[in-house]
């Protein structure tokens, strides 16, 4: 029974030994160390309207082991390397040069699966040009005709978008028009465009904080009245989010009680008037009240008193208030190239001038597109230079009405 259980144990053994051999196919000369299986991995990047891959970062992570691979894409498309078989999530972070030659920061991520001699994997890339607030989408001023060609005052709004990657809350927004135009230039005192903003009007959005929330990618109109304007040639504005209407006759404001109307903090309109010249020569600025600022205490500690010399060779005092430059989230300029003087807000807000006209024309100013989110969503261009951000004389984008 003994030498039973000692050849039985010695076959045992032997196979053991023959197994093991069997296993080490790639051993080098017999030397015992196993050489792990390799493979040619392609990457190859994509993106739409890319022209180029300027400067992208990919770092490739074996998921098991945590071993990690970096290469740096310089003005290539794709790359092969060399990494053994394995499980990888490849992640890709850099810069991009649009077609329309626009340089934009972009990201993506892929994985990836390496058990054959060659591998192939394609990163889509995404934009993640994110602003930090709401920017000013569009802006329609201009004004139309209606069907018996008389100029028609109403239908003007503010569109503003969601352009960061977070949900933003649209209460307590401030809107406010300029004091001074592009188009006319004298020497103010005082006056230090880098600090402040003066205006002619501020309105402030309605809501508790955290009422009106904005999903990233998403916008919001702001109307002068919530109604359906197309029977004189306008826009269908009643499903506006906020509305600031006027308490003037003469031009037939209507207040929508399904829409909540803005605050009028200032005017230096009667009536209770926010008025967007119908010409190209304000600018409009969008805000926020820092910590421990609201609309009383602005009312109370950021006037503006300045003076010039009119053109009867006398000082003229004007009264007026100002916003401080630190809390502008977005400006847009607005002139004419042949009547062009000046940018009246600090270069780091905007370095740069739109346009739409004629007047009563029914054409805006929009912001262009630089490309969409995973989800679709539109990313829009945010360099604060008007000039090159925007689309001038833009057919306006609720032609259609509001369609989300």
């Amino acid at each position: 029974m003994k030498k039973g259980l000692l050849l039985i144990g010695l076959v045992a053994a032997m196979a053991t030994t023959m197994t093991v051999s069997c296993s080490r196919d790639n051993d080098e000369f017999g030397s015992g160390v196993v050489v792990a299986q390799k493979s040619n991995l392609t990457i190859t990047l994509s993106g739409k309207d890319v022209s180029s891959y300027k400067n992208v970062e990919i770092e490739i992570q074996e998921v098991n082991t945590g071993a990690v691979t970096k290469y740096t894409f310089v003005n290539e498309a794709a790359h092969t390397l060399e990494l053994p078989y394995g499980s990888y999530k490849v992640i890709a972070n850099g810069e991009v040069i649009m077609v329309s030659l626009d340089q934009l920061q972009v990201g993506g991520t892929a994985n990836v699966d390496i058990n054959t001699a060659t591998s192939n994997v394609l990163v889509n890339l995404q934009i993640k040009q994110f602003s930090k607030d709401f920017i000013i989408e569009e802006v329609f001023f201009t004004g139309i005709k209606t069907p018996d060609n008389k100029n028609y005052n109403n239908s003007r709004y503010f569109k503003l978008v969601n352009n960061t990657d977070k949900v933003l809350y649209a209460d307590n927004l401030i809107i406010s028009g300029s004091e001074f135009f592009t188009t006319v230039k004298r020497v103010i005192t005082p006056y230090n465009v880098e600090e402040y903003f003066p205006i002619a009007n501020m309105m402030v959005l309605t809501g508790t904080g955290t009422q009106y929330h904005v999903q990233p990618g998403d916008f919001i109109v702001v109307a002068d009245n919530a109604t359906d304007h197309r029977p004189s040639n306008g826009f269908n504005l009643q499903n506006a989010d906020f509305e600031f209407p006027n308490t003037n006759p003469s031009l037939g404001q209507v207040d929508n009680p399904a829409v909540p109307n803005a605050k009028i903090v200032f005017t230096k309109m009667t009536f209770n008037m926010i008025f967007l010249y119908t010409t190209s020569q304000e600018a409009y600025v969008i805000a926020r009240f820092p910590a421990g600022e609201n609309p009383d205490t602005f009312i109370q500690n950021y006037k503006y008193t300045y003076s010039y010399t009119n053109s009867a060779g006398n000082t003229t005092t004007v009264n007026s208030y100002k916003i401080p430059n630190t809390w502008i989230v977005d400006a847009v300029n607005t002139s004419r190239d042949a009547d062009f003087l000046h940018i009246i807000t600090g270069a780091s807000l905007d370095a740069g001038y739109t346009s739409a006209s004629p007047g009563y024309s029914g054409k805006t100013v929009r912001r262009k597109i630089v490309g969409q989110t995973a989800n679709g969503k539109n990313i829009y261009k945010d360099t604060n230079n008007s000039a090159t951000d925007f689309t001038r004389d833009s057919q306006s984008s609720l032609i259609n009405g509001i369609v989300r």
